[in-house]
């Protein structure tokens, strides 16, 4: 799974799941890319690991914004991590417009702005991975979650056809979905809900940001150059 000298640009890298892609990609080597909006003090911690890092701050939800996030990487980009995501989460008769709109913009439109200015720049210079966080959600959905399920959904359907727009090109587009996964998120999860979640958890934990990177890095590695358009599941055998 090397990917070391490998540039490497992740959205929302500040936090979470982010965070634990990034500084594993920067311990194998890669040369990071770490795009972040509201969590500075985790993008700055990223820099002190990692010095030779690129630190990008922009919010998402526009076209130009993306573009101009992709153009920092210069004229050759090796892998493009689509990690940036929000929920609100409630019922849908309790849904106001702007509670969708704004979690499909940041979800599912910015991974489209994002891959449409990654593509052009990796069918160019023919090699690249484009690697799509989605979730376990997009796939079996909560309730409360018809927002953000609808939007995870959305892109691993978006990935498994632009991978096919690719491919000629010698470029891969796959996903990553996460289940339940130790972040600041879970720790701010009501005690039975939390509870309730990894009973259905046949390993009976959560995961760690790092195992999901671990995926991640593989997807990106030429280890998995003949892997594209797929949907990897990482959530303990979820039931």
């Amino acid at each position: 799974m090397n990917v070391e000298g490998k540039t490497v640009l992740i959205t929302g890298a500040g936090r979470g799941i982010g965070y634990g892609i990034a500084q594993d990609f920067g311990e194998a080597g890669a040369k990071l890319i770490i795009h972040y909006n509201k969590s500075k003090e985790g993008a700055e911690s990223l820099k002190e690991l990692f010095p030779s890092s690129i630190l990008v701050q922009g919010d998402i939800r526009s076209p130009q914004a993306c573009k101009k996030i992709i153009d920092s990487a210069g004229e050759h980009l090796d892998v493009l991590i689509n990690n940036a995501g929000i929920n609100r989460d409630m019922l849908v008769l309790q849904m106001e417009d702007t509670d969708w709109s704004s979690v499909i913009d940041v979800n599912l439109n910015a991974t489209f702005w994002m891959c449409r200015a990654a593509g052009e720049t990796m069918m160019r210079q023919r090699s690249g991975s484009i690697i799509n966080i989605t979730s376990i959600s997009g796939i079996s959905p909560n309730r409360g979650q018809a927002n953000y399920a609808a939007s995870k959904a959305a892109i691993a359907t978006f990935t498994r056809s632009f991978s096919k727009e690719l491919g000629r090109s010698k470029v891969r587009c796959n996903c990553v979905a996460p289940g339940l996964i130790e972040t600041q998120m879970l720790s701010e999860m009501n005690p039975k809900a939390l509870k309730e979640a990894l009973r259905r958890i046949p390993m009976r934990r959560a995961g760690s940001p790092k195992e999901v990177a671990h995926v991640v890095r593989f997807l990106a590695s030429d280890a998995a150059s003949y892997v594209t358009g797929q949907e990897w599941i990482v959530d303990g055998g979820l039931l």
